[in-house]
């Protein structure tokens, strides 16, 4: 554990640099083990090592040049509202949410609606439809959807897609919607990168989900062509 907080003081080496010097020392060691040590330390975090606090790292911004340069995708899962209203409408334990929940079977499970997007990383031009799953097949559907709709905008061809990991996207037949565009996957566990879909997921959730009393899910989608309008 000493040599781990010297060469992470001495030399701010991150855990997976430590494990490979550690290694070539003849000291073997996994790259969670040196976390879990660092974390001990209270030097998991690269600010903890400047006694300013600093994290000594310059942030990078992602900027799109031109439309279409890097359209940005993401699916955002929300709960489905039942016929009559959810419990944001009646409460908790209302006679509308008893009645709900009599409804259900036993060992069921919730049943969500999946919300995809797509956003234009220079004009913030979004499209987004409400889908009832994010297997592969629905998000390349999505693509083709989204695709026209940037097209009817002037913006006719996409250089750039970006994406997180999730499953829909890493299938081998996503490819196909890519047509000569680089398909970028962003770090694991890192949703900045895919800063401006995920902004836009929160407005989407101040501005439209929460922001209106639901009487059912058929109520919602509906609205959500129109504040999509509204939105751009």
């Amino acid at each position: 554990m000493a040599r781990i907080e010297q060469l992470r003081r001495t030399r701010k080496y991150s855990a997976r640099r430590i494990a490979t010097e550690l290694a070539a020392e003849g000291i073997t060691i996994s790259t969670r083990t040196v976390g879990r040590h660092l974390l001990h330390l209270g030097l998991n975090r690269r600010r903890f090592i400047d006694p300013t606090g600093d994290s000594n790292r310059a942030p990078r911004r992602i900027i799109a040049r031109w439309p279409g340069h890097m359209v940005h995708l993401d699916v955002k899962k929300t709960g489905q509202i039942p016929d009559g209203g959810g419990w944001r409408v009646h409460g908790k334990g209302s006679n509308q949410d008893r009645q709900v929940a009599r409804t259900k079977t036993r060992g069921q499970r919730a049943r969500y609606t999946y919300l995809h997007s797509a956003v234009d990383g220079y004009s913030r031009l979004a499209y987004t439809e409400a889908l009832p799953d994010e297997k592969a097949r629905t998000a390349i559907g999505f693509v083709h959807r989204a695709r026209a709709f940037f097209a009817r905008h002037g913006i006719t061809h996409i250089h750039r897609i970006v994406t997180d990991n999730g499953s829909c996207y890493r299938a081998n037949t996503f490819a196909t919607v890519l047509r000569g565009a680089r398909h970028q996957r962003i770090n694991p566990y890192t949703p900045r990168h895919n800063g401006k879909v995920e902004r836009y997921n929160r407005i989407l959730a101040e501005e439209f989900l929460y922001a209106h009393a639901w009487t059912s899910e058929t109520h919602r989608t509906t609205a959500l062509a129109i504040w999509n309008i509204h939105y751009n």
